[in-house]
């Protein structure tokens, strides 16, 4: 899992079969002193996160479990609102 901010919605009216009324987001993973890492990614949102929130992304074949289309070619998948964290 990688903690991230929201920093985008993706808007696409046109999408690949099992990605229908699927809402799309752009979020940007942070590291511990919430300082950006690595490269921006497009995350399926089923849970309202919101612009400038912080999730929790989960990435890969686990990813296929939470849509209906086992097929769907979603990768990452915004699947907590992080509160509040802490470490060093």
């Amino acid at each position: 899992m990688l903690i991230a901010k929201v920093v985008g919605s993706v808007w696409a009216t046109q999408k690949e079969k099992g990605m229908e009324n699927i809402k799309l987001l752009i979020v940007q993973p942070i590291n511990l002193s919430k300082e950006p890492v690595g490269n921006s990614l497009v995350a399926m949102d089923r849970i309202g996160a919101g612009f400038d929130e912080m999730v929790l992304i989960a990435q890969g074949s686990l990813v296929q479990k939470l849509v209906a289309d086992k097929n769907s070619p979603i990768d990452a998948a915004i699947v907590g609102i992080i509160d509040s964290f802490e470490g060093e």
